[in-house]
């Protein structure tokens, strides 16, 4: 049964604008589709601005059932798949597309580099660690994929996420871990939050995350710790209308 995390819609296709200095039709990614299969917004809005600087089209689906429903109607270019998902794991919809006669490029994404073996004898063609190195390691992962897609060099950099992601994540685990969560959900909560304290470098956070699924202890302490992290976010809100 799918945990009863609070959802957020999947976005549409971004195209990306001109990068000053940079013609537009010369970015590395110039024309490629890209889903991303990540339920982490922090993590999401990382993807989001490694595309848009990259030059590719990018849509988002944060759960299995949202990415089956977008494969059903639109083909990307590559779908990008982390591991550990609300209701099941990438591996299951990895090995699904695999086996399809005419699929799109498949890139595994974790925060555990353990992931790696199991994601490629599920059928991955990939395997991107996050977080994500950087510009240059996002787009040589694309295009190792699809190597007649480019002929400009890759670029350096790094993209700076917008706080208000890592609040709506922190939020959106506070809420799941108040209702209760058995056995199952917390192993998957706790890879959720092992995963964005790796991307946010919060040691603390990490630990907590390892400990969620030892001890009732454990649980409270990092319940403690998501209402302190919530409340130091807090400025970092978004604020609609």
């Amino acid at each position: 049964m799918p945990l009863n995390l609070p959802t957020i819609a999947p976005q549409p296709f971004v195209l990306a604008p001109p990068v000053p200095g940079l013609a537009f039709d010369r970015l590395p990614l110039q024309g490629i589709t890209l889903l991303a299969v990540e339920d982490s917004r922090f993590a999401s809005e990382a993807l989001r601005l490694l595309s848009q600087r990259s030059g590719a089209r990018l849509r988002r689906a944060e759960t299995l059932e949202h990415a089956q429903a977008h494969l059903r109607v639109y083909r990307p270019d590559a779908v990008l798949v982390d591991l550990g998902l609300p209701d099941g794991r990438g591996e299951d919809l990895i090995g699904a597309m695999a086996s399809e006669r005419e699929r799109p490029a498949l890139l595994a994404m974790s925060g555990d580099p353990m992931g790696e073996a199991l994601a490629l004898a599920a059928g991955a063609d990939g395997f991107l660690e996050k977080p994500i190195a950087g510009l240059a390691a996002f787009q040589r992962a694309i295009l190792a994929l699809l190597p007649d897609r480019c002929s400009v060099p890759l670029q350096e950099g790094e993209v700076t996420v917008d706080r208000a992601a890592l609040h709506d994540d922190l939020q959106r685990a506070a809420i799941a871990m108040g209702a209760g969560p058995d056995a199952k959900e917390r192993r998957y909560l706790a890879g959720f939050l092992s995963g964005l304290a790796q991307q946010t470098k919060d040691a603390d956070l990490s630990a907590a995350s390892h400990a969620l699924h030892r001890s009732a202890e454990g649980v409270l302490g990092l319940v403690r710790m998501l209402d302190d992290r919530l409340a130091q976010s807090a400025p970092f809100r978004r604020h609609d209308g």
